[in-house]
């Protein structure tokens, strides 16, 4: 077969290196995969699933010993086992279930695979080598693994076995994925979170329960799957797209969704592999120490999570290398040269190794990410860009307008002028961020009158309220702090704004004491917080305090990308303009409504989180397209979609216009159809009553609500006009204000007062 295009140059930033002991683990393998039948399995059409010729050539021994470098041979033996079961799992789920299209059986035969996973360690009789295969290395693995660990992995491990479901629905459907849902999605139900679940059991480095959940370190393995995603892309489009009619492929994907070649598109998913990398060595090598720093990491657990980064960025080379080396998938010598199969462990290749050591590497792929990453932070600020000619904007639905509108306007400029948004603030330039006249234009009580038209009065009002806090928040930090490029400031002034929100709060007379406020900012998060907590259960507190703090830090996250004159990452940036829009908020307020009928876990699901970002993402683009002048010109920013897709393109602002709508619009059409067809396949799949699918349906109508709303409140909205904008900042010409250690220090005792 003819390939499809011609493999691109990697960015490969350190040598991989080979376990000693892969020799010892192909002998293992094999005879294990004999053992637990997967090499006389038949196929529904006839021959076999596998034969020890076809395990060879695939040699997937040489992946963990790539992937693996130091491990000692039994755990290379059990990691080489593991992956022996997910790649015969994939190719059995292949021929038994997607060229038939048999959804019923398939889905009986995962919920069956869950079964020997258990946490007590009962499972059913094996029925086939699948099972077989996982009930053994489930129970070799365990007792050495903390339970926390361990219920992360079952986690991973169901995700990626119902990764096979939603490839065969969408091939079902002959549905390709948008951009954003696929890369959301195949991170999900893909293999590589469960990959890196093995590192930290081959490493002996766990990730300490309480930091697992810590952005820097979901960001480590984040970067870490959609890169190893992305390159299994490149390489298997021929296999999956070609051979087997798969439609979840990254190559794909951008091939339809930007009408360009294959060629075009393989370019394309190899640079957004290179930036994935590229987030993962700025995370390792800044977030992370920081986060070890602030929060006092004991030094073993210190050692605990680099080594298990260091672990994460061994099986990026190591699986590229197998990839050039493996019968399973396509190569080509434009990527690497020619790549015969290893009879044994070879010469390492030369130079150093480790984190932060590409640069001392110069072949190819290391220019091409040392191009890629100077683009990234050679943006300059304030440039004039002008008005950005704004799209059709596809909204299928209508939205209403609370009765109570006017009452809301009337409230939120009284309760404004009340916590001193109009007055002088210390270390802002000009010395108000807003005065009465902003404050009306903006209109934030119109916007939430057309997100919540159902609401009463003193619902609204406090709705309101929130939505100016949080827009004057934003525009008091970039005054305050991003103008300035002072992150030390920030940081201190995002950490302080928890103690505005004691969890006790509430009706009785004696709550935990906050400080005094020091600004309108302060002032007003511990009136609304006085006002929203009281109602609300403990975990109710904690939720809603966590959206907020989210959003505040998600803005320093935005101050350190400034002080870095970087760009974000196209995903990174995705995924952080759902905090720093502040939409949480939105769907934090909706949730203090939703019916008790509906079990917790299903808001939990795939569909129902679909629905969620799919609007978040299709909000916050509006809002980028909307003000990319005031953003890029004006605020001297570099957090706009519009800006994100210019950079990663190279294109001119009017055609990365153009992307951010059809990716808009993209979104905007899965709603749709997750509404129509999902949705009523997730009220059988839980066997919901009418209360709770009737409760679902009413959130559904919400959800459109909000997203027709938000577009009727940006076209309304004087906020984003030229006009206004020039009337309020002023001059555009600035310059980029880097901070010294006086600055900073000036600015956190003004802070502290």
């Amino acid at each position: 077969m003819t390939q499809p295009f011609e493999l691109p140059v990697f960015y490969v930033p350190h040598p991989a290196r080979l376990n000693p002991h892969l020799e010892e683990a192909r002998a293992h393998s094999g005879q294990w995969a004999l053992r637990m039948g997967m090499l006389d399995t038949p196929r529904p059409g006839g021959g076999m699933v596998w034969d020890k010729a076809a395990l060879d050539a695939m040699d997937y021994a040489l992946l963990c010993a790539y992937t693996h470098p130091d491990c000692d041979s039994p755990t290379l033996d059990l990691v080489t086992d593991w992956y022996v079961w997910v790649f015969f799992f994939d190719d059995h789920f292949l021929e038994q279930f997607k060229y038939s299209r048999d959804l019923r059986g398939a889905k009986a035969y995962l919920d069956r695979l869950n079964l020997f996973m258990t946490a007590d360690g009962a499972a059913p009789e094996p029925a086939n080598p699948a099972e077989a295969g996982l009930a053994d290395v489930w129970r070799r693995t365990a007792p050495a693994m903390s339970a926390q660990w361990r219920r992360r992995f079952r986690t991973s491990t169901h995700n990626l076995m119902v990764e096979s479901m939603w490839e065969l629905e969408n091939i079902d459907r002959g549905r390709i994925a948008n951009p954003i849902e696929y890369v959301q999605m195949r991170r999900r139900v893909g293999g590589a979170p469960w990959s890196a679940n093995l590192v930290e059991y081959a490493t002996g480095a766990e990730v300490p329960e309480q930091m697992a959940g810590a952005r820097p370190m979901t960001v480590l393995a984040d970067a870490f799957a959609d890169a190893v995603h992305l390159r299994n892309d490149l390489f298997s489009y021929q296999r999956e797209v070609q051979q087997e009619g798969e439609n979840s492929n990254a190559v794909l994907v951008f091939e339809r969704f930007l009408d360009c070649s294959t060629q075009q598109a393989a370019d394309l998913v190899n640079d957004l592999l290179t930036s994935r990398l590229q987030q993962f060595e700025n995370t390792a090598l800044t977030e992370v120490p920081a986060l070890l720093a602030e929060e006092a990491v004991p030094p073993h657990q210190q050692a605990a999570v680099t080594g298990y980064a260091k672990g994460l960025q061994d099986w990026q080379s190591g699986g590229h290398e197998w990839h050039l080396r493996s019968s399973r998938y396509m190569r080509g010598d434009t990527a690497h040269g020619p790549a015969p199969r290893l009879g044994g462990p070879t010469p390492l290749l030369g130079g150093p190794t480790g984190l932060g050591t590409s640069a001392a590497l110069l072949p190819a792929g290391l220019a091409h990410g040392a191009a890629r990453r100077l683009r990234q932070h050679a943006h300059q600020p304030y440039q004039p860009v002008g008005a950005l000619p704004l799209p059709e904007f596809h909204m299928p639905f209508g939205f209403r307008t609370s009765p109570h509108v006017d009452l809301a306007r009337e409230t939120t400029v009284a309760w404004s002028r009340e916590m001193g948004c109009f007055d002088a603030v210390p270390g802002v330039d000009g010395g108000e961020v807003w005065d009465e006249r902003r404050c009306r234009e903006y209109d934030l009580a119109y916007l939430t009158a057309v997100f919540y038209p159902d609401a009463s009065p003193e619902q609204l009002t406090l709705s309101a309220d929130w939505a100016l806090w949080g827009t004057y928040s934003d525009d008091y930090f970039v005054r305050a702090f991003m103008t300035t490029g002072d992150a030390v400031a920030g940081r201190i002034w995002h950490r302080r704004l928890a103690e505005f929100m004691p969890l006790d709060a509430g009706p009785t007379p004696t709550p935990t004491p906050t400080p005094t406020p020091m600004s309108p900012v302060e002032r007003g998060l511990a009136d609304l917080w006085r006002r929203t907590a009281g109602p609300l259960t403990e975990s109710a507190r904690r939720a809603y305090r966590a959206s907020v703090l989210d959003m505040t830090d998600s803005w320093v996250w935005e101050l350190d990308n400034q002080a870095q004159r970087r760009i974000p990452d196209p995903i990174d940036y995705v995924e952080m303009r759902r905090r720093t829009f502040g939409t949480d908020l939105i769907m934090q307020l909706a949730a203090f409504t939703r019916s008790d009928a509906v079990p917790s876990e299903v808001y939990q699901t795939g569909v129902i989180r679909e629905l969620e970002t799919a609007v978040q993402d299709c909000n916050s683009f509006t809002n980028d397209l909307f003000s990319y002048q005031r953003e890029i010109e004006f605020d001297g920013e570099t957090h706009n979609m519009v800006l994100v897709v210019e950079n990663f393109l190279g294109v001119d602002r009017l055609r990365a216009r153009d992307i951010v709508a059809r990716l808009t619009t993209a979104r905007v059409r899965q709603f749709e159809l997750l509404i129509a067809e999902d949705l009523p396949t997730l009220f059988d799949e839980f066997d919901l009553t009418p209360e709770a699918r009737a409760a679902l349906v009413r959130y559904s109508e919400d959800l459109k609500q909000y997203l027709a709303g938000n577009l009727e409140w940006h076209r309304t909205t004087r906020r984003y006009r030229e006009t206004e904008i020039r009337r309020d900042h002023g001059p555009a010409a600035r310059s980029f204000r880097p901070t010294g250690l006086g600055t900073s220090a000036f600015r956190i005792t003004s802070l502290l007062g």
